[in-house]
């Protein structure tokens, strides 16, 4: 395999989108997908209309469909696809890894049958020596696709991979900054999904902006409480990882978690929520994993509890926020 060689497992707007930036400025990516239909569109159009209408793949974008052929030939494997799909694909790809493959992933969320984080996952399917590395913060695809400036952490148990993904990922517009903290970096990818329903819910009841300030604000409160109990950096949550992809999910509509929760707000039920969003809620399946692993670990998450009786228990959302509202009063 030649190095740096890199392929994406993935073809949602996202594992599009970074297929996209990898491959400019001549820069070779494979591109896999598990629906053959999906990547016979992509090679044909030479762009994802579905996801990212519009865009034009660079030329040095290959869509691959042997995902045998996308290992074999890589020595970075970024996967993108959703958190309850990873295991799967690690169990999937096992079979093609080589000794010195790399690992990477662009999926938020924690796996809901063992409340384990993805990396956790990783070293099990895999093996606790190999290099990996989880990409986070405030990206919305299409924006990154266009080449807007962006920035992400880049959090890694190898130091020199972490910078080596960096390198690669490196763009006139797209940034990326690295550290250790792999724990908290998943966290606040996972948690801050769950607050975007929620701040989508607070706004589609027409709540204002100190209602949205006040959410973000305590939000952060909870996504820090949680990490605490696992040991993640504080300093992570004050970082693009934590705050920076909160205030995004939880102030612009092109964030699904939040269109999401404007639609439970508007009266519709779940199930009709999930139908009007057409696309994979990583939030929505996140609030429940969130719900029960804070029972468990004893944190306080008012916000995210709120949000999975809305989704899983068909509270109103205007019966949540009034929960809320009378919680006890004490210190900030």
């Amino acid at each position: 395999m030649k190095a740096g060689s890199i392929c994406v497992l993935g073809a949602g707007s996202w594992g599009t989108a970074l297929a996209i930036l990898l491959a400019q400025q001549n820069k070779s990516c494979l591109l896999w997908a598990h629906n053959a239909e999906h990547l016979q569109h992509l090679q044909n159009e030479r762009s994802n209309q579905r996801y990212l209408p519009d865009i034009t793949f660079p030329d040095s974008l290959t869509i691959e469909p042997e995902l045998k052929y996308c290992i074999e030939n890589s020595e970075i494997i970024l996967i993108a696809v959703p958190s309850h799909a990873f295991r799967q694909t690690l169990q999937t790809i096992s079979a093609y890894i080589q000794p010195n493959q790399k690992i990477a992933w662009a999926s938020k969320g924690l796996e809901a049958e063992s409340h384990k984080l993805l990396s956790h996952i990783l070293v099990e399917e895999l093996s606790d020596n190999t290099a990996f590395a989880v990409v986070s913060g405030p990206t919305f695809a299409k924006e990154v696709a266009k080449g807007l400036p962006t920035a992400i952490t880049i959090a890694s148990n190898d130091d020199n991979f972490s910078q080596q993904l960096a390198d690669r990922l490196h763009t006139d517009t797209f940034r990326a900054y690295t550290c250790r903290d792999v724990i908290g970096v998943q966290i606040g990818g996972a948690v801050k999904n769950v607050l975007a329903i929620a701040a989508g819910i607070a706004d589609g009841l027409g709540f204002g902006a100190n209602t949205r300030s006040a959410l973000i604000t305590r939000g952060l409160v909870e996504m820090s409480r949680l990490g605490h109990q696992l040991n993640a950096e504080p300093t992570t949550f004050m970082g693009l990882a934590g705050l920076g992809d909160l205030v995004l999910t939880c102030t612009d509509d092109q964030s699904r978690n939040r269109r999401f929760g404007k639609a439970l707000a508007a009266g519709l039920s779940t199930e009709q929520a999930f139908a009007e969003i057409d696309q994979v809620v990583e939030g929505a399946l996140t609030a429940k994993v969130i719900y029960e692993f804070a029972a468990k670990l004893n944190v306080d998450m008012p916000i995210c509890e709120q949000v999975y009786h809305i989704i899983y228990d068909g509270l109103p959302a205007k019966q949540a926020v009034t929960d809320l509202l009378l919680r006890t009063q004490k210190a900030e």
